[in-house]
């Protein structure tokens, strides 16, 4: 077996000489990359934060009962805002959705056209599949590597490796939606003679649609994972106290830090949900 080991695939070494590579050369794009999501981030920040933490509270019920049109949901949206605010984590509460707003967004923006693509294009699909099960079977720890590597400390670091992560859940859900558009439905409309881009938008997107949100909803869920991890890379949000809780084993503020985590996790699986699926 020692012929086995000595003659080793440099698998790691390849890794660490691209990183290098993107290093050297790629510094200027890591550069504008940084720029433009601190100044996301930024600007999420400022909507969650700077007006008074009841106001946003009635900003997200009101949004909550005109998405859900449930007065019972509401209050339940609101009980639980309360609760986080009870607890004292509301600032961090606010980071904690600015990283997964801003990874939700990014995800989507990203995601659903590389789907449609993909789903108009069955070889690519074929080629990217094994790329995208390599991505979310990879331990998250490891994309922290190289996000320390280009952009330091900070939030910036930690969304982008939620996003790596979390990207192949709309990937995956938009192609699968596009895919199983009816092919009555698409007859129909090209003998009515609509075009590639009509059928796109008003066949096959209406048609994929449940799946395109329940895309959104894996990959809010899956960024809110993240935050723990993040937090190891200096991302702000609920996964500070938690690491600062495992470090000094304290009980109280895992458990407290953990249930505001639930709560928020809870409140924005039920927004996002579907209405049949809510049922």
């Amino acid at each position: 077996m020692e012929w086995l080991t000595e003659n080793k695939i440099p698998v790691g070494k390849s890794a660490e000489w691209i990183v290098d590579w993107l290093t050297e050369n790629g510094g200027f794009v890591f550069t504008a990359i940084e720029a433009f999501l601190d100044q996301m981030i930024a600007v999420i920040l400022t909507v969650l934060q700077y007006p008074p933490a009841l106001a946003v509270v009635a900003g997200i019920c009101l949004i909550a009962y005109l998405l859900r049109r449930s007065l019972i949901f509401t209050v339940i949206m609101a009980v639980g805002l309360l609760f986080i605010i009870n607890q004292g984590y509301w600032e961090q509460t606010t980071e904690t959705l600015t990283l997964v707003l801003a990874s939700a967004l990014m995800c989507m923006l990203i995601g659903v056209p590389i789907g449609i693509f993909l789903a108009h294009h069955p070889r690519a699909y074929s080629f990217v599949r094994p790329i995208l099960d390599l991505m979310q079977t990879l331990p998250t720890f490891v994309y922290l590597i190289p996000a320390i590597i280009f952009f330091g400390l900070g939030m910036v670091p930690g969304l982008l490796a939620t996003l790596v992560f979390v990207i192949p859940a709309p990937i995956r859900l938009t192609q699968l939606g596009i895919s199983s558009t009816p092919k009555a439905m698409l007859e129909a409309g090209q003998a009515f003679g609509a075009s590639k881009q009509q059928l796109l938008w008003k066949v096959e997107l209406p048609s994929a649609l449940p799946q395109i949100m329940a895309g959104l909803t894996q990959t809010i869920m899956l960024s809110l994972s993240m935050v723990v991890i993040a937090a190891l890379v200096g991302a702000d949000g609920l996964g500070v106290p938690i690491v600062r809780a495992l470090n000094t084993v304290n009980t109280a503020l895992g458990f407290e830090a953990g249930f505001v985590i639930v709560v928020v996790a809870i409140l924005l699986d039920r927004l996002l949900r579907t209405k049949e699926a809510a049922k």
